[in-house]
């Protein structure tokens, strides 16, 4: 598998620098590090640079609300969801990122009473079609990332959206945490992860790595950790995902430090090890 994570300290204007400050760390994947405005020589600089050091780009984010109740709002995600999926078919990352979005008009990702109803599903449906088809990639693909309160937040809803979207160039981002939201979810992690993999293996580009753990306050409440420090069950994890393919990127995020991400990084590396599975 190939294990990525931001990099710090390093001159991101610099393809060679930058390529090559992910190697000495021991990552084989990188997050995209330019923008949609980059231009196709830019692009092409940065995938020989990340190719000569055996590095793939893993993805590019658009993170943004295309289904936000605010038509304005939407339309500016819809348009910037493009130009990202663009950017990643320049570059070739293996994928543009995405959460559905939401109906919560203050939080672009966060809960809201509409958030699961059928019309909201409809509506994922209609953008994610709109956002492939403005540009109908050939070596890329657009991928919603799973959600605890928004479609896909289970692998059911999500082999739904993927058969009614129906697009070739629409495949599967797992974040396996982000679906942790229940207690039966939370006390069996390896069922989850067994069931994602099975129903989702067929589509899947990329994973995020991070951990989650529970506390006794009440009612239940769930937070995001370093791995290693809560519940999710690496070995399932990674044994399930170099099955699915041998060089599946495995994407740490949300932490702030570098000394956090080395720690993550450590975490994933022993459990591989431990597997035997080749982790570069």
């Amino acid at each position: 598998m190939r294990l990525g994570a931001p990099v710090f300290g390093v001159d991101k204007k610099d393809p060679e620098a930058w390529a090559l400050a992910h190697r000495k760390l021991g990552y084989g994947a990188a997050y995209c590090p330019v923008n949609a405005d980059a231009d196709e020589s830019t692009c092409r600089a940065y995938a020989d640079a990340a190719r000569r050091q055996n590095v793939v780009i893993a993805e590019v984010g658009a993170w943004s609300n295309p289904i936000s109740p605010d038509t304005e709002q939407a339309r500016k995600a819809v348009e910037y969801c493009i130009g990202q999926l663009q950017l990643a078919e320049r570059i070739g990352a293996h994928c543009c990122v995405n959460i559905a979005g939401s109906r919560n008009p203050e939080h672009w990702d966060g809960p809201h009473p509409e958030n699961l109803l059928p019309a909201t599903f409809d509506l994922i449906v209609q953008t994610v079609r709109q956002i492939i088809d403005a540009v109908k990639p050939k070596r890329t693909s657009y991928s919603l990332e799973t959600m605890p309160w928004i479609f896909p937040h289970s692998a059911d809803s999500y082999l739904q959206l993927i058969k009614a979207i129906d697009r070739k160039a629409c495949m599967v981002h797992l974040d396996p945490v982000n679906i942790v939201n229940c207690p039966e979810r939370m006390y069996d992690t390896t069922s989850l992860l067994r069931e994602c993999f099975e129903k989702l293996g067929p589509w899947m580009l990329s994973c995020h790595a991070k951990d989650i753990r529970y506390t006794n306050s009440l009612t239940l409440h769930l937070e995001e950790t370093l791995p290693g420090t809560g519940v999710l069950d690496y070995r399932t994890f990674l044994t399930l995902a170099e099955k699915c393919n041998p060089e599946m990127p495995i994407m740490l995020e949300h932490l702030s430090k570098p000394e956090e991400f080395a720690a993550a990084a450590k975490h994933v590396r022993q459990v591989a090890d431990e597997l035997k599975i080749r982790c570069i």
